[in-house]
């Protein structure tokens, strides 16, 4: 079952700042993911949070005008997360499913508005579906997805945008020098485009967009 951490503090600041209520360290958070790595290598994919510059070019697909939950799979310590409340996306709009307590725990510290979700963020049905009061305007996944067999990342892909308005983006960021979804698997289901290379990452990384035509 899934374990649903809420803030329930009415005083909550604007949503605009509330992510800086407590101060990112990024030498902290680093630690971390290298902590979560050594445990659960092929949980965590990286042993490092992903980049001010890559979380910036993620968050970019993601309009704030469209009405609709936006679900963040992997938020890890919430370098994405921030990324797209600093693009405008309220907090409050914010489903995030991740799947490291330690991580859950800062999660509902650093954005006190966001619903975060203890789960399996493959299963997403299960972990933001119910949570849903209206199809999802994105998702955004941080999840090291070239882990997991094609069928199950297939499986992933389908699943999301089951929840989601129809051309609505599934965004994948991968330090991979070919796609996520094979072009093979996307004829006329969907439509898939990508970033420059992100150079500024450590290491470079690129973001695909996943469409529903």
């Amino acid at each position: 079952m899934p374990s649903l951490r809420r803030s329930s503090a009415k005083s909550s600041p604007d949503p605009s700042f509330a992510a800086l209520r407590e101060k990112r360290d990024p030498l902290e958070d680093e630690a971390r993911f290298l902590r979560s790595w050594f445990e659960r290598p092929l949980v965590t994919g990286s042993v490092t949070p992903s980049g001010k510059m890559l979380a910036r070019t993620m968050a970019s697909y993601v309009d704030p005008r469209l009405d609709g939950p936006v679900i963040e799979l992997g938020p890890g310590t919430g370098p994405v997360t921030d990324a797209l409340v600093r693009r405008g996306v309220a907090q409050e709009r914010l489903i995030l499913i991740e799947y490291n307590p330690n991580f859950c725990e800062l999660l509902a510290r650093r954005f006190p508005r966001a619903t975060v979700v203890q789960g399996d963020a493959y299963a997403i049905h299960e972990t933001a579906g119910p949570l849903l009061s209206a199809k999802g305007a994105a998702t955004i996944s941080s999840l090291p997805l070239f882990t997991k067999p094609l069928e199950q990342r297939l499986g992933l892909l389908n699943a999301a945008h089951d929840l989601m308005q129809p051309s609505a983006p599934f965004i994948q960021f991968t330090y991979a020098l070919v796609p996520p979804i094979p072009e093979r698997c996307n004829a006329g289901s969907y439509m898939a485009s990508r970033s420059n290379k992100v150079w500024l990452n450590l290491p470079p990384a690129r973001v695909w967009v996943y469409r529903r035509p």
